[in-house]
């Protein structure tokens, strides 16, 4: 199973700066094919961004992958404002995250409609990267393991055969954005829970799904992390924002 490293640009870089940043970060990853890598950038660029990754894979060996930030259940329909998954297909998209803690809590997602994002990406083929993390207060009233359960499971729920089409993003939401980091003994305790939870959930049928940390993850953090037995690579939000920084994280994980 390779290691994936995805970048999540959440609401920064305009088509002009997506395309920047490819210029600079695609010769520096060709023929890297033992990672997998994959970029979300906004929806206004996923256009130009697949149309240019489409081109570099012409051109040569790239293990690049475009994401989505979000998508909405439904294929069409009176949905101001939202994105379907048939146009993130049609686009070459593969992955899509899901149930982002600023979505959770900035914009009120629960659990049961990001579980009906979970079932409509795999119904349309695309790889969901289901987000899940507790809160600072969570994390102090001791109910972190409780928080991460529910959130899979109810997340996850119906699904459970498709394990192996999943993946899971461990993001403590007290180290996101903050610059405070979980330490890898904190991020390992509760990856190392949550590939029991999956593999008891998927009666073993999880052999292919990843669990990635998230959670200021940088160059200068990511090889003590990866180092975990079961961090199986990373969602990294800021740090990925500098093709050369990003890059830099790509090669600490090839490292180890």
């Amino acid at each position: 199973m390779s290691y994936l490293i995805a970048a999540n640009w959440k609401m920064y870089k305009t088509v002009g700066e997506t395309l920047e940043y490819l210029e600079v970060f695609l010769p520096a990853v060709k023929d890297l094919m033992k990672i997998d890598i994959m970029i979300a950038p906004s929806f206004t660029a996923l256009s130009s961004a697949s149309i240019k990754l489409d081109a570099a894979k012409k051109e040569g060996e790239y293990n690049v992958k475009l994401g989505a930030q979000n998508m909405y259940y439904m294929d069409k329909g009176a949905f101001t404002g939202e994105i379907s998954p048939i146009m993130l297909t049609e686009l070459e998209v593969e992955y899509v995250i899901l149930g982002h803690s600023e979505r959770r809590h900035i914009f009120g997602e629960k659990d049961d409609l990001i579980n009906k994002k979970v079932i409509s990406a795999i119904e349309h083929g695309l790889r969901p990267i289901l987000c899940v993390g507790e809160t600072l207060e969570e994390r102090e009233q001791g109910k972190t393991l409780s928080v991460v359960e529910k959130q899979i499971r109810n997340g996850l729920a119906g699904v459970e055969k498709d394990m192996a089409f999943i993946d899971i993003a461990y993001e403590p939401v007290w180290a996101i954005g903050t610059g405070v980091n979980a330490t890898p003994e904190q991020a390992q305790e509760v990856h190392m829970f949550i590939r029991s939870l999956i593999n008891e959930m998927s009666k073993g049928n999880d052999e292919k799904t990843r669990i990635l940390y998230g959670g200021s993850v940088n160059e200068n953090n990511a090889r003590d992390l990866i180092k975990e037995p079961n961090i199986d690579g990373f969602l990294v939000g800021s740090a990925s924002l500098d093709p050369n920084r990003f890059y830099k994280i790509i090669t600490e994980v090839m490292e180890v």
